[in-house]
């Protein structure tokens, strides 16, 4: 049987960190789509269609990697797609608190659904898109914490964010 993972997230934008989880999941899992969800709680500073297109691009010539899109529940998207596990990575115990209840409620709508932690990558630890989208924002330059080139995002307007 297929071990497909899904790696859920909003990725805006995508980090040298998630490219580690991914990296290294797939040493895991057969197949890991990079799974970009909809949250209702956020707005996006980068588009849905063209941080697809960026992720696609990183992972290009790899075929356990596939990015899709999403709307609803992460549980429901992962029996649409065959996945019996989600892959997460952690950064620090906040992050576990965050990321345990979430798989609880994952794990009641979806009870065949195991959610898989991978601990970042000490050097990464501190990367998250929030402080990313922050310092581009304000022009700072962001290259040592994206696995794409600098100019991607720049071609990446907020106005992009209708998703």
């Amino acid at each position: 049987m297929k071990r497909i993972a899904i790696f859920p997230g909003s990725f805006d934008p995508f980090t040298n960190g998630h490219y580690d989880v991914v990296q290294r999941g797939a040493e895991v899992f057969d197949e890991i789509i990079i799974a970009l969800g909809n949250n209702s709680s956020k707005s996006r500073a980068f588009g849905v269609e063209k941080m697809m297109e960026i992720i696609q691009q990183v992972f290009a010539g790899n075929d356990k990697i596939k990015v899709q899109s999403y709307k609803g529940l992460t549980a429901d998207f992962a029996k649409e797609v065959g996945a019996k596990f989600l892959l997460r990575g952690l950064r620090n115990t906040t992050d576990f608190e965050y990321e345990n209840t979430i798989a609880q409620a994952n794990r009641h709508v979806n009870p065949e659904l195991e959610t898989v932690f991978l601990i970042t990558s000490p050097k990464l630890a501190a990367i998250s898109s929030s402080i990313i989208r922050e310092i581009h924002r304000f022009g700072g330059n962001v290259q040592d914490f994206i696995p794409f080139p600098l100019s991607e995002l720049r071609s990446s307007s907020p106005e992009s964010q209708t998703e």
